[in-house]
């Protein structure tokens, strides 16, 4: 009797698994057809802020001055061991890679030094040494005026004979804010960590 009790689900069961296969409207004329386009979202256009942003942080970007035979590269030669985050937003960020041979970051950090891009100002002070703190990684940061919090920040490292070089520049856009810090705290200045 316990079998007869058992049968009856599974035969429901199998049941509804072929109606399920033939009501899944698949014919021998669809074999070879195209699937149907699945429905994606489109990102919204960017606003006129958005878009500025875009565009000061490319021109930064495009004013970038590295040292002479600097290579670019499309990615990162190395794994930093930094990072640079921008506190107030929203803004627009692009990054840059470059590969100079054959010299030591300090050497490579003096240039940038000496060499500010566009009309940016630096928030790093003082002058590199080969062998004081910034002999294997320094971070040089540039920014249009004082107290911003926008920019452009090097990020230098040794690898064996040469110096990685990476850009992070950001741009904010018209509707940026920084978020209050607690105790009447102030943000310090982008490169300066």
């Amino acid at each position: 009797m316990r079998l007869r009790s058992l049968s009856a689900p599974v035969v429901i069961l199998l049941a509804c698994v072929a109606l399920t296969g033939c009501a899944s409207g698949a014919t021998a004329a669809d074999e070879g057809a195209e699937p149907a386009p699945v429905a994606t979202s489109e990102s919204p256009a960017p606003s006129a802020g958005e878009a500025a942003a875009l565009a000061q942080a490319q021109a930064w970007l495009d004013a970038a001055s590295v040292p002479p035979g600097a290579v670019r590269l499309e990615k990162s030669p190395i794994r930093f061991n930094s990072g640079t985050t921008w506190p107030c937003g929203p803004y627009e960020e692009l990054r840059g890679y470059w590969l100079v041979p054959n010299t030591t970051v300090a050497s490579a950090g003096n240039w940038l030094l000496d060499n500010p891009p566009a009309d940016l100002i630096t928030t790093h002070f003082w002058p590199l040494t080969e062998d004081g703190p910034g002999s294997d990684s320094a971070i040089i940061g540039y920014i249009p005026a004082e107290g911003a919090q926008e920019g452009v920040v090097y990020t230098l490292a040794k690898t064996d004979a040469d110096v990685a070089i990476r850009a992070a520049v950001a741009a904010q856009t018209d509707t940026a804010t920084c978020p209050p810090l607690p105790d009447g705290g102030t943000y310090g200045a982008p490169g300066q960590g």
